[in-house]
């Protein structure tokens, strides 16, 4: 088929206006599918939002109108996690994608089939009436428009064929634990794994409280999922029903707070991002994610921000600098073997008791003038300065490195007791 001048215009456009997009789909569906009307407003319309999306580039791309590899900022590509490349059309013979508006694996799971392929149609249609009205405004030629409505029914009619068999495989399949269905649990692991589109994101914009997203785990051992969410209780945010906004990831506990924890959960350590709309929770859910990581790997417990953790999270995401350092500070200890561990340890007990020599000493189970003679050996070996604030950032950062990344690790944790 001959590549359109005119769809990729009507494409942008009707990205543009996505969200009333999403209103009239959302409306229908609570209207003339009952079985919808019990899926949380949110979660259906960002379903929505993602099924229009990838509607919107099917249309494009059964047009010719883009090149597979055609990735760009302004491409029909991006979208709500990239899930516009997964409605790529496939060699001649594959299953077509589905709009994800009741697909199985998501709201759909529970849903009559009927009511999902009833879905499924809804969503097209709506994207076909504006799409159409679009063309016409800017002059198609009727045999275009004709030629298009060919390829968008004929893969719509396919992509029905697909959710029965889907559902019939699933169906076929022995089941165990809790039943998927509408739960807030998906609504949530959304919010917080699949960012929203600038271009879909106004949907969401004031329809939920700001709320803090949160990951966490056991301090030690593993994390059993229903203490932590018992833990949390008092502070976790409430979806419909007073449901707590809460879910897992990779075995950690993952969800939403509506206030800090007050207490200091020493049993869990958790990583916390700043309160966001449900539009930018995935960004402030990376940010919990990285607090975590960094936490864990410093031995932290508690609650904690990317911003409290300062230089911490700089050791994490730089270990080239920390390698660098370790070369420049450490390297010329280590080539003395025993003696040069004797006096890494030594320098890291003194970070670790705030410079305080007698308490480091006592730590160590030497006298304090033992302890001063190693440190000078430290300043002369390493060619640094234990009263020069940088040098002993340097340092802090050199051992914290051998700490987290390993192989080589500090004899003793730079870190402050407590912390």
């Amino acid at each position: 088929m001959e590549v359109s001048t005119t769809v990729p215009a009507v494409v942008t456009a009707l990205r543009a206006g996505l969200g009333p997009l999403v209103e009239e789909v959302t409306g229908r569906l609570r209207a003339e599918v009952p079985s919808y009307a019990g899926v949380p407003p949110d979660l259906l319309a960002l379903r929505v939002a993602r099924g229009l999306d990838r509607g919107l580039t099917v249309v494009h791309r059964l047009c010719g109108g883009q090149d597979a590899d055609d990735t760009g900022p302004g491409s029909p590509e991006r979208g709500a996690a990239g899930v516009a490349r997964a409605g790529t059309p496939g060699p001649a013979g594959s299953p077509p994608p589905v709009l994800p508006i009741g697909s199985p694996g998501s709201i759909g799971d529970t849903l009559p089939v009927d009511d999902v392929i009833r879905a499924h149609r809804i969503g097209v249609d709506v994207v076909w009436s504006r799409f159409s009205r679009e063309m016409t405004a800017r002059r198609a030629h009727p045999e275009e428009l004709l030629a298009i409505g060919e390829q968008v029914w004929s893969w719509a009619a396919a992509a029905t064929v697909r959710i029965v068999r889907r559902r019939a495989a699933r169906n076929a399949r022995p089941t165990g634990g809790r039943p998927a269905g509408p739960r807030l649990e998906e609504y949530v692991r959304m919010l917080l794994l699949v960012p929203v589109d600038a271009a879909a994101g106004g949907w969401a914009d004031g329809s939920t409280a700001a709320a803090m997203p949160f990951r966490a785990r056991a301090a030690v051992g593993p994390t059993d999922t229903d203490r932590v969410i018992g833990l949390l209780r008092p502070w976790t945010a409430s979806g419909p029903g007073g449901a707590p906004m809460v879910t897992t990831v990779d075995g950690d506990v993952a969800g939403l707070l509506a206030a800090r924890p007050a207490e200091l959960l020493r049993g869990l350590v958790l990583g916390l991002g700043a309160a966001a709309r449900p539009c930018d929770v995935a960004e402030e859910f990376g940010s919990a994610s990285l607090a975590l990581r960094v936490a864990v790997a410093f031995g932290l417990t508690g609650v904690y921000t990317g911003d409290e953790l300062g230089l911490r999270t700089a050791v994490v995401q730089r270990p080239d600098l920390g390698e660098r350092l370790v070369r420049q500070r450490l390297a010329p200890l280590r080539e003395l073997g025993e003696d040069g561990a004797q006096l890494e340890e030594a320098v890291a007990a003194f970070l670790a008791h705030g410079l305080r020599l007698e308490a480091a000493a006592r730590t160590l189970f030497v006298h304090p003038n033992t302890l001063r003679n190693r440190l000078r050996r430290f300043e002369a070996l390493s060619g640094t300065s234990l009263r020069d604030p940088a040098d002993l950032a340097e340092i802090w950062w050199a051992l914290a490195h051998g700490r987290v990344h390993g192989p080589d690790r500090a004899p003793v944790s730079p870190d402050v007791p407590g912390r």
